[in-house]
Formats: structure tokens, C-alpha cells, sequence
């Protein structure tokens, strides 16, 4: 290391899911900073998943929006900031002082720092003076939100991760932690290694990666949480498990709850026939739940993203308030958040039906504090537009102007090919984002560069109510600003006041403030939400702020006090200081299956990926778990519907269709597809699962059913499969179907198409010119074709075609890019597809950590007869870093134990 550089270490969190890991980022000038686990963190003291692990490789600048844009006669353009806020703010104020203001709004994201949500939020509902404004959050955890403040009055989180490690039972619902909140899961592990008798229940119409190392999987119907819960809180009822003092003190509706449940779910055979469970293991459940204490409940999209998500979570809710297990070490519901800032969002009203600092729209008191503290022109008095509303009013014309900021709906909403009619009409659409090509940016008239992680500034807060500080790391590329800058700077030009900040640290500071102001005063209802003690901090106690849970007050001598759990004096949010229980009558998902439809679309995440992969994407190492789209169907299924495994098919529904490849996981029942969302128009030709997913959404909370769209399965009929590695992108405007994968050094496509191939073609799909150093292999009656070329002796690109999806492994193929040129054997072996002393196929991609491959791994626990994840760790290493792959190995395991093999 030359010691003439400054070398830094920056702690900063992650800006993946909403565990909310603490990072500390190595800084060398000239060199990929080195990413690590803060262990100083409380949330995952030092760990990180395989995704925060690379967090590293993704930052480069391909592909970023460094400057803004302007669409000047039907083409973008390069422009100055003033030019493109002048286009903003005017307009913005134009369609306004014609329209009104709820003909603008704003949709933004959970990506967002809070400091960045405050002043958007404050922006419209406080000086534009409409709640149109709206989160990506809203698809993933507002129905939590509802449920919360219809139960505790507030939306409030109750617990905190340490009670999953005291816990002697976790109820996961919904949720595939291992995958989607990976460091929190191998906290449970931990807990559970040093503590056997700790007792995981998994919850999932899917055999997931959580439900390998589960003590109990109970495989419910899609929709039918309502009637499991209702049974549990019946049966309970039935059997004295009662915290009778507790009920008379501190809750309110029990009978009317409890009659609701009674009337549908009293008997468990019944409520197990309808959620098609086995009984004697949903009365082991219930047996288990009633004996035990000490019970965390936690719950994240499989519960949120539903047409009766509110009453699932108020279900779930209702059987820790009969019992009294919430507010105390060990036990409560608990609400996972899939983003790294849902929550901070929710501090400062960032739902189009909030206002800041948890104050209520339909509060008139509130409405006029916060107008006061913000001496604003007007306040919103009425709920917006949400998500998929705001969307439909943008096509029908009523919403005249859009800013997108830091999201990407064109993939990511559901009835995704509506939003892309809606933007295609709207008078004016503005995206600020980070990234220059997205499905979104496409139907943008102004485009403003973003800062992104690494180089913004501010705080988060993470599922259990724990703010830290996100710091920067990197300088600003290009004209990037932070996305409260822009903010601020159009807010100026519209002529508003209030909007002076010189740095974040100015916003949260008085983002703190406000959550102490008039709280609890005149009428106005004490708001539980209050970091009021944080106001007045220097702008180096903000920089050196340590994570902290709240409610934040001031002690006596200067000190923060931290909250880590609620309601622990058994007082909540309602006016009466009592807890509801709501009463939540069981009702199947909006669109039943039919003979047309007859299968139910469950979408979701992937290990290694992060919604549309415009940050995880750029990342080779992640790309190797599951590199393609995917169909995942039971076998008898994908045989009634005429598709093979390897094969490409095509989902449809009454609102859109999409292709990708079919695989058999092992853990979908028959009747279910399952689908991963972050596949976009930049990174496949046509596997925007969004597009099918139906716009039915929950009444209370708006939140879309993502996890149960009728659809139907079909052949995607090619002539040929391929994949090509290349050195530079290529277009395939004429191939029927493709997916782009980031190698190291390469573009990797995977490819199914229709008509002939040989040289002709190739040289074109490659761009090969005239004098390449071309080599090729045909064999026309096996139908396989491969070619490649080189430059100087370096391999520039190769392609490999065949009639059946069967092909060589690409791992030999992709190191030949590393080398500066190839040796004599390695060009007469590269048509062939492996080295020649190559030993066998490692397989798809288990521990991206270390690239160990399935067959490998299987291939070890046979040769050694290993039986636990740690023999296999210590053998091939596979598991021993983030542990994110443990569970795959378990399910190898087991299989092995079987006597059965991994599927290919």
C-alpha cells in the first residue's frame, strides 16, 4: 500500500433490506473501497449477507446518470441544473395554478435517507398543499402500517432483535428470512445452536431456504393466514391461555374479535381444511404457541402484500394481545421491513394517507400543529393518491405531472404495462435516479442525476426502530446532488420559504424537533414517536451519532435515553391508552383461479439479488445463484401444462405475460407458481413479473396483492438454446428471447431463439469484423453451433448454440476472459467448452461467497459422509462466511440423508 494516501474507514449501514446492518467502508483513493461488517453495529455486529458483502463490486460508475437531462423534441439532451429545476418548478407551478394541486405529484422510496423523505413530504403536503405523495413503500409494508394503528393507535414496531434471540418460540410468517433479511436469520441460528429448545415455526405456502432449518412448516393455502390466526386466537381463547389482567387493563373489542373468530375458525379440522395443512401439525402449532411464553411473531411481505394484509397482521396481533405477550424481552409481533429506510420514511409521513412526525390527516389539531411548525401555506387536509391509485389517475389525466424519485414502478408496480401507458401520457414526468437507463427513466422529460449509496449523507431507521447514520464515503460523480438538494432548489424557484437547509444534519434537526412539538399538548393526543431528544445536537454529534433506538429523550445530564421496547407499562396510542383488538372476518384473495387462470402467481426475492437489480446486478459475484428468470412449478403441473424444466414458458394473466425459464425448487405445491421480481427491460427481454401481477389491493392499508395472481403456463417455443460471453454488449433486437448477466470482465446472455445459425449469423450477433480471428464448430445434425473470435490472441467473445438447453458450463469459458491472450491448447480446447484436464461440473452456484457449486458440495457430503453444515464448511468452505447459503446446504443434507440427489 503506498502510505503517501490517506487511507479512511467510514462506518456507514447497508442499503439493502431492513435489518439495517452497520458497514465500515475502507477508503483508499484510487482503488474499490473495502466493505465489511461494523461490528460495533448492534443490529448484526459484523455480519453482513452475501449482498452487503459485495456492496464493493457494485460501486462503479457504468451505466450512472451523471448529469441532467431534458427531453427536447422527443429526444433527451444534455442540461445544466438550472435549466432542468426551471423545467421542474415551472412546471410544477404552471399545472398547479391551472389544475389545482392534486394535479401534481410526487412517488418516492424506501431507498430515500429520511432526511430526503422530510423535505418531499414537506414540500407537497405543506406548501404545494396535496398528500400526493406517495412510496414504493406502500407495496411492500403499509399494510403493517394499518394494523399497527388500527391495534396500538400509532404505527409502532414493538420489539426489538434481541427478543428473537430470547425468544423459546419464533413464528416466522411470511417470510423468507434466510433470503430476504439474511443477517437477522443467522442470528437465529446462533440463538438457536446455543439453545436447542428454541422452537422455529415457518409459515409459507413455499418450502423456502427458512423453512429447511425450521422445527415446524405449516405449508398454508395463499390467502389463508386469516383463518389460521382466527383459529389460534379461538383456540386459545377455548383453553384459558388468557392474560385476563392484562385484557381488562390495557385492551379494548376482545368480544367482538373473538365472536368473529369463533363464528369461522373455532374448530381446528375445519380451519386446517381450508388452509390445507396437515391437523396434527397446525394443533401442533397452536399446542406450541399456547404453552409457550416467551413468543416473537414475526411477519414481512407474504402477510403485507395481499388484499386482506391489514387484517392478516391485526390477526396475528390479536393472539399476542389475548395472551399479554408484547412489550416485555422475548415475545410481541413483529413487523420485517423490506427496505432500508420503510420506517424512517414512516417517521416523517412518507404515505400518501400520513402526515410528519406520525401526526393523522384526519387530525385537524395535528394538521394544525404541523402547519404551524412548518409556517406553511397549507397543509393537506384530505389522503392522496396511493401507489397503484395515483398511477391510474396519472393515465386518466386528473394527476398532470409525476416526479419518480429513487424507483423504478415501471417494474415494480403491479399491472406494471398501465403505469407505462400512464407515463406515456402525462404532461410532465420527472425522475431523479441514479441510474441512467431504467424502464422508468425511458418516458422521463427530465432527468436528475442522484447520489447514491456511498455518497449520500443522512440517517435510516431499521425495522426495530433504530436510526443510524448512513455517512458518505465517496465524492458526488459527475453533477450528482443529494435528493433533498433538488428538492429544496425547486421548492425555491416555486417561490416557498422553509426550504434553506445547508446540509442534512440541518433537516434531521429539525426533523427532531417537530416530533417533540405541541406532542401531547391542547387536545392533540400524545404521539409515541418522539426523538425529540436529538434536537439541538452539533453538527459533529450528528456525525458521530451512534445507532439508537426510539423514542430518543434527553436525560438530565445531556445523556439520550433510547427505548428498546414499547408498551412495556401496558399504555398504548388510542385515546383510551388501550390496545384493540380488531375483529378480521376471513375472506379469500380479490381474483379466484378459473379454468383460464387456474394457477396462483406468488411473486418475490432472490438470495443474491435487490428489487430491479440496477445495484446488485453490476455485481458478477451475485449473478452466479440464479443468473436466469425462473418459472418454479411443481412437476405435475409444469406436465399439465406442457413445459419441461430447463425450458423457457411463458406466464400469462389477465393483465400481462411474461417468459423466463422453468425450474422445480422442491417447495411449491401444486396449484402454485412462483416468480422473483427483479428481472427488468435492461437485464431480460421480457420477465417484468410485475406486468401480470394484479392491481387488486387491500381496502384499508392499498397495499397490491402481490402473492396471488391467477395465471396460466404455456411452451415458449425456440428451435435453439444459447448463451453468448462477450466482452461488449450487444444488441439482440432478433432474438426471441434473452437475459443479460454481469461477468467479470464480460457480458454474459443467455438466449432461446427461432431460425438458422452459423457464421453469417454469429459474426453479426457477435460484431465481429471482417478480420477477426475467428474459430468454429458446426454439426448440423445435432443442431449445435460455436464460434468465437479473438483480438491479438485475446478472447473478445464466444457463443455456443444448441437445439436443447443442455450446454457447456460457462465457468472455464468466463476465466479465459481474465487472461491477456490465449496458449495454443486453450484455443484448440474453447469450442469444447472446458479445459482438458477440467475435473467435473461444479454446478449451479450455492456459497457465492466462495463460488462453491451444488455438485461440489454434494459431491463432498458423499465422499466424506459428512452430516452437518459445519463438516461441509470445513471441507469445501461453502457457508463459511455470511452463512447465507446454511439452509441450501441443510436441504443438500438432507437429501443426501435420503439417499436422494440434487436436482441439476
Amino acid at each position: 500500500m503506498d502510505m503517501s494516501l490517506p487511507v479512511q474507514t467510514v462506518r456507514t449501514t447497508c442499503p439493502y433490506c431492513g435489518v439495517g446492518c452497520g458497514v465500515s467502508a475502507t477508503v483508499k483513493p484510487g482503488t474499490i473501497p473495502i466493505i465489511a461488517g461494523d461490528t460495533a453495529h448492534a443490529a448484526n455486529k459484523g455480519r453482513l449477507c452475501v449482498k452487503g458483502a459485495a456492496l464493493g463490486e457494485t460501486l462503479v460508475l457504468d451505466g450512472r446518470l451523471l448529469y441532467p437531462q431534458v427531453r427536447e423534441n422527443g429526444s433527451m439532451r444534455r442540461a445544466g441544473w438550472d435549466e432542468a429545476l426551471e423545467r421542474v418548478a415551472g412546471g410544477f407551478a404552471s399545472i398547479i395554478a391551472e389544475h389545482g394541486p392534486d394535479a401534481v405529484a410526487l412517488y418516492v422510496s424506501g431507498q430515500l435517507l429520511t432526511e430526503d423523505y422530510y423535505v418531499a413530504n414537506k414540500f407537497m403536503k405543506g406548501y404545494v398543499g396535496s398528500a400526493n405523495i406517495d412510496t414504493n413503500s406502500r407495496l411492500c409494508m403499509s399494510s403493517s402500517v394499518a394494523g399497527h394503528k388500527r391495534a396500538f393507535g400509532e404505527d409502532l414496531v414493538p420489539g426489538a432483535y434481541e427478543d428473537f434471540e430470547l425468544a423459546d418460540m419464533i413464528v416466522l410468517v411470511g417470510s423468507n428470512t434466510a433470503w430476504c433479511h439474511p443477517t437477522l436469520f443467522q442470528r437465529i441460528l446462533k440463538a438457536k445452536e446455543a439453545r436447542p429448545s428454541l422452537q422455529v415455526v415457518a409459515i409459507d405456502p413455499r418450502r423456502t431456504a427458512t423453512c429447511e432449518l425450521a422445527d415446524l412448516h405449516l405449508p398454508v393455502k395463499p390467502g389463508t393466514d386469516v383463518w389460521l390466526f382466527n383459529g389460534l386466537l379461538s383456540y386459545l381463547a377455548r383453553h384459558g391461555v388468557k392474560d385476563s389482567a392484562f385484557v381488562a387493563a390495557h385492551t379494548e373489542g376482545l368480544d367482538m374479535a373473538l365472536a368473529t373468530a369463533d363464528a369461522d375458525c373455532g374448530d381446528p379440522a375445519q380451519v386446517a381444511r381450508i388452509c390445507r395443512v396437515d391437523p396434527a401439525k397446525l394443533l401442533a402449532f397452536y399446542e406450541g404457541f399456547a404453552a409457550t411464553r416467551k413468543v416473537v411473531s414475526a411477519y414481512s411481505q407474504g402477510v403485507n402484500q395481499s388484499s386482506s394484509g391489514t387484517d392478516k397482521v391485526n390477526a396475528i396481533i390479536n393472539c399476542h394481545l389475548l395472551t399479554g405477550r408484547i412489550g416485555h424481552p422475548g415475545m410481541g409481533p413483529f413487523s420485517l421491513t423490506g427496505q432500508p429506510n420503510a420506517m424512517g420514511g414512516r417517521e416523517v409521513g412518507g404515505l400518501a394517507n400520513m402526515l410528519a412526525a406520525h401526526m393523522d390527516l384526519d387530525n385537524p389539531l395535528q394538521r394544525d400543529a404541523l402547519r404551524a411548525f412548518w409556517e406553511a401555506p397549507r397543509i393537506a387536509d384530505k389522503p392522496g393518491l396511493k401507489a397503484v391509485d395515483l398511477f391510474r389517475a396519472v393515465e386518466e389525466g386528473s394527476v398532470k405531472a409525476v416526479w419518480i424519485i429513487a424507483t423504478n414502478p415501471l417494474v415494480s408496480l403491479p399491472d406494471a404495462d398501465q403505469v407505462r401507458r400512464a407515463l406515456e401520457k402525462c404532461e410532465l414526468v420527472v425522475v431523479s435516479d441514479i441510474v441512467g437507463a431504467t424502464d422508468t427513466t425511458t418516458h422521463a422529460d427530465v432527468l436528475l442525476p442522484a447520489l447514491g449509496w456511498g455518497e449520500k449523507d443522512g440517517t435510516v431507521t431499521n425495522s426495530e426502530r433504530c436510526i443510524s447514520r448512513q455517512r458518505a464515503f465517496l465524492p458526488a460523480p459527475g453533477e450528482a446532488r443529494a435528493d433533498w438538494w433538488a428538492l429544496c432548489e425547486v421548492a425555491r424557484r416555486m417561490g416557498f420559504s422553509g426550504f434553506d437547509y445547508e446540509d442534512a444534519h440541518a433537516i434531521f434537526d429539525e426533523h427532531a424537533r417537530l416530533s417533540g412539538w405541541r406532542n401531547g399538548e391542547g387536545g392533540a393526543g400524545r404521539r409515541v414517536f418522539d426523538i425529540s431528544g436529538m434536537s439541538g445536537m452539533r453538527r459533529q454529534d450528528y456525525d458521530a451519532l451512534e445507532p439508537i433506538q426510539w423514542p430518543v429523550l434527553r436525560a438530565a445530564d445531556g445523556t439520550l435515553q433510547a427505548t428498546a421496547r414499547l408498551f412495556a407499562d401496558g399504555r398504548f396510542a388510542h385515546a383510551s391508552g388501550k390496545a384493540r383488538f380488531v375483529a378480521t372476518a376471513p375472506r379469500l384473495p380479490v381474483h379466484a383461479l378459473d379454468d383460464e387462470f387456474p394457477l396462483a402467481l406468488n411473486t418475490g426475492r432472490m438470495r443474491d439479488q435487490w428489487h430491479t437489480m440496477t445495484r446488485t446486478g453490476k455485481s458478477p459475484r451475485l449473478a452466479n445463484h440464479a443468473p436466469e428468470p425462473l418459472i418454479d412449478l411443481h412437476p405435475n403441473d409444469a406436465l399439465l401444462c406442457g413445459v419441461r424444466e430447463g425450458e423457457l414458458a411463458r406466464v400469462t394473466s389477465r393483465w400481462g405475460a411474461m417468459v423466463a425459464r422453468v425450474t422445480h425448487g422442491g417447495g411449491i405445491a401444486r396449484g402454485s407458481v412462483f416468480v422473483p421480481i427483479h428481472w427488468s427491460g435492461q437485464t431480460a427481454s421480457d420477465a417484468r413479473v410485475g406486468a401480470l401481477v394484479n392491481p387488486a389491493v387491500d381496502p384499508v392499508s392499498g397495499e397490491p396483492e402481490f402473492k396471488h395472481t391467477p395465471v396460466r403456463i404455456e411452451p415458449f417455443v425456440v428451435e435453439w438454446h444459447a448463451f453468448v460471453l462477450s466482452r461488449k454488449a450487444l444488441s439482440l433486437d432478433s432474438i426471441a428471447n434473452w437475459t443479460r448477466i454481469q461477468g467479470d470482465g464480460f457480458v454474459r446472455y443467455e438466449m432461446g431463439g427461432r431460425g438458422p445459425v452459423g457464421a453469417d449469423w454469429a459474426r453479426a450477433l457477435l460484431a465481429a469484423d471482417g478480420e477477426a480471428d475467428w474459430i468454429d464448430y458446426e454439426d448440423g445434425s445435432a443442431g449445435a453451433y460455436r464460434a468465437a473470435y479473438l483480438v491479438d490472441g485475446r478472447l473478445q467473445a464466444c457463443v455456443f448454440v444448441a437445439r436443447r438447453p443442455q450446454l457447456p458450463a460457462r465457468d472455464w469459458l468466463a476465466g479465459l476472459f481474465a487472461r491477456e491472450s490465449l496458449g495454443a491448447l486453450d484455443r484448440a480446447t474453447l469450442l469444447a467448452g472446458r479445459a482438458p484436464q477440467q475435473g467435473p461440473d461444479a454446478g449451479p452456484t450455492v456459497c457465492s461467497c466462495f463460488g462453491v457449486g451444488r455438485n461440489t458440495i454434494c459431491a463432498a457430503i458423499r465422499t466424506h459422509r459428512l452430516e452437518t453444515t459445519a463438516q461441509v464448511t470445513a471441507c469445501v468452505r461453502a457457508g463459511g462466511n455470511c452463512g447465507s447459503c446454511v439452509p441450501e446446504i441443510g436441504k443438500l443434507l438432507a437429501l443426501a440423508s435420503c439417499g436422494e440427489e440434487a436436482a441439476q
